[in-house]
């Protein structure tokens, strides 16, 4: 027979490994998706994985004596979750990045829709390169490792056991934007260069026959050119989303052991 033993000590540590959890999945790619999935499939969710992370998480003793010394504990598991979430989340934004360069050079940068999940206004290609990122995830099983993270955050983080180096986690963000700029260029950069020499024609042509309007002409071409180039590159996306991934591991594995004690 099992005995099974399951006391208010051992209830207020599940609650404090769901915080954790609850908070990660609300802010993760894929899974902090505004609309996709609904609300309480997230909060089923997490309480799932919560439920089965409550056997395999080191017991560490919890020391507080009153309810604000355990509302300080609960802040700090959730501040982890949350910060472990935004550093895959933060890199998912340079697929939007890249397609806002697009547009500026395709002649779309006045369009844009309106994004049901993120619930802002995005640019065609940025929505277009975000989906694709979105889909690749699934199709590569990248979001196993995304649940493995915040798995594993409990053996180097224990519960109530982070410590928030700003410091680390200072030098992330900045290392972040230093390859922001990078990674989203070299994603449009097969269109930004072939728009930057159409336009180098285009200026010559102007100036040898002026008569031309070449602003009306050069923005039918460069529409069409820079959709056959994005359709032609299409293939070169499994690559970026290759690297955007390795990316985000780093990011993780570096706000970890910004928070490691």
């Amino acid at each position: 027979m099992f005995d099974i033993n399951f006391n208010y000590g051992d209830l207020e540590y599940f609650l404090l490994i769901l915080m954790r959890v609850a908070s990660f999945v609300a802010v993760a790619p894929l899974f902090g998706m505004q609309g996709v999935p609904p609300t309480r499939v997230k909060v089923l969710f997490a309480l799932l994985i919560s439920m089965l992370l409550y056997g395999t998480v080191p017991m560490v003793p919890l020391k507080y004596d009153s309810i604000l010394g355990y509302t300080i504990i609960v802040l700090r598991e959730v501040l982890t979750g949350i910060f472990l979430g935004f550093s895959a989340q933060v890199v998912t934004t340079i697929t939007a990045f890249a397609g806002n360069l697009v547009d500026m050079q395709v002649g779309l940068s006045m369009v844009s829709m309106f994004d049901p999940v993120s619930r802002n206004q995005v640019t065609i290609s940025g929505s277009i390169y975000q989906y694709t990122l979105i889909a690749m995830m699934l199709v590569s099983g990248m979001y196993r490792y995304i649940l493995s993270a915040v798995a594993d955050s409990f053996r180097v983080i224990p519960v109530n056991g982070a410590v928030f180096h700003t410091d680390g986690m200072l030098a992330q963000i900045r290392t972040y934007f230093t390859n922001y700029i990078i990674i989203g260029f070299r994603i449009c950069l097969p269109i930004f260069l072939i728009t930057f020499i159409l336009n180098i024609v285009l200026g010559i042509l102007a100036k040898v026959a002026p008569q031309m309007n070449m602003f009306a002409v050069g923005i039918q071409i460069k529409l069409l050119v820079g959709l056959a180039i994005m359709y032609m590159t299409a293939i070169m996306l499994g690559s970026a989303c290759n690297f955007i991934y390795r990316y985000m591991q780093e990011m993780l594995t570096g706000f970890t052991r910004a928070m490691t004690p």
